[in-house]
């Protein structure tokens, strides 16, 4: 399994790498073989997104049409975000550690050995490149690497949505939430306020911000020494900001924001019902027809038992 994964991955990676070595490959061109990377693992390995725990939406994911081209977008944008923010040392490296990481805890308590196995494989290549990009820069990530991180994130973040129901459909969006948030704020940025195209490259993301906001005067020399010390410093704010969001998700994988009210509203007109001493239909919520014949008497009847 883990090696069909990989191989279905190949396109966006050889997208990327083409690009680091020649620099004429585009985004669009890169974008639509992580796209067809992502299709790829949709037909050979049936890895789809089945639900996002909103019941119209849901109904709409039944379709293998709908169902593939949310797919095939979710991990061709995933892997664009992971590309963004791989600007400086260390940064996406241990984003996507902490990110995988996630994913073999919450893997490992739902007992999925496939995403978890794949996890770890996952965290031990990335923290061998890590210890030699961070904090020197003596490797460099690329946008190869960067591509098939974000192409097994995706990929192996809705497996597990998909093979474990206890999962939250929501876990992932809050698992990756930071490079959600800077590809968002890019393309913001790009269309509304510099009023350029999303898709033409450059060098003023989220991450460049911090940079020039925090570590320009921290480190104020310009010689080759203090530049690389100087873009490695600004990865830790980075990884924080990251973890406000990798925590929680990690924490409260369970947990869906539609079955915890669709829960609160059944109680609460349970409740009303009680109150105004009138029969409810509930078995189905309650767990059956005693427990349903016993909300449908009076609160005095059941005193008397």
């Amino acid at each position: 399994m883990h090696e069909s994964i990989v191989a279905c991955g190949v396109p966006a990676f050889a997208s990327g790498l083409v690009e680091d070595l020649t620099k004429k490959v585009s985004p669009l061109a890169r974008l639509i073989c992580t796209m067809i990377a992502a299709a790829l693992a949709y037909f050979v390995l049936g890895i789809a997104v089945t639900r996002i725990s909103v019941p119209p939406l849901d109904f709409l994911l039944s379709y293998a049409a709908i169902s593939c081209a949310v797919t095939v977008l979710a991990v061709a944008a995933l892997a664009n975000a992971i590309n963004i923010i791989d600007g400086f040392n260390g940064l996406a490296s241990m984003v996507a550690f902490m990110m995988f990481a996630s994913l073999a805890y919450v893997a490992f308590q739902v007992h999925d050995p496939i995403v978890l196995s794949a996890s770890l494989i996952m965290m031990g290549a990335v923290m061998g490149f890590f210890i030699w990009n961070f904090p020197a820069g003596l490797i460099f990530l690329g946008d190869g690497g960067a591509y098939f991180i974000g192409f097994m994130l995706g990929e192996l973040s809705i497996m597990l949505v998909m093979r474990n129901r206890d999962v939250s459909a929501w876990y992932p969006v809050l698992l990756f939430m930071y490079p959600i948030f800077e590809t968002c704020f890019s393309i913001y940025r790009k269309k509304f306020i510099r009023g350029m195209s999303p898709g033409i490259p450059d060098g003023v993301h989220l991450h460049m911000l911090v940079y020039k906001r925090l570590m320009r005067w921290a480190v104020g020399a310009r010689t080759a020494r203090e530049l690389t010390r100087r873009n490695s410093l600004t990865s830790p704010y980075l990884w924080l900001l990251c973890l406000i969001a990798v925590v929680p998700a990690t924490l409260f994988w369970r947990h869906t924001l539609a079955p915890v009210l669709l829960r609160d509203r059944v109680c609460r007109d349970v409740r009303m019902a009680l109150c105004q001493h009138r029969p409810v239909q509930v078995a189905a919520v309650a767990g059956g027809p005693e427990e349903t014949a016993l909300l449908m008497e009076s609160p005095m009847a059941r005193a008397q038992k």
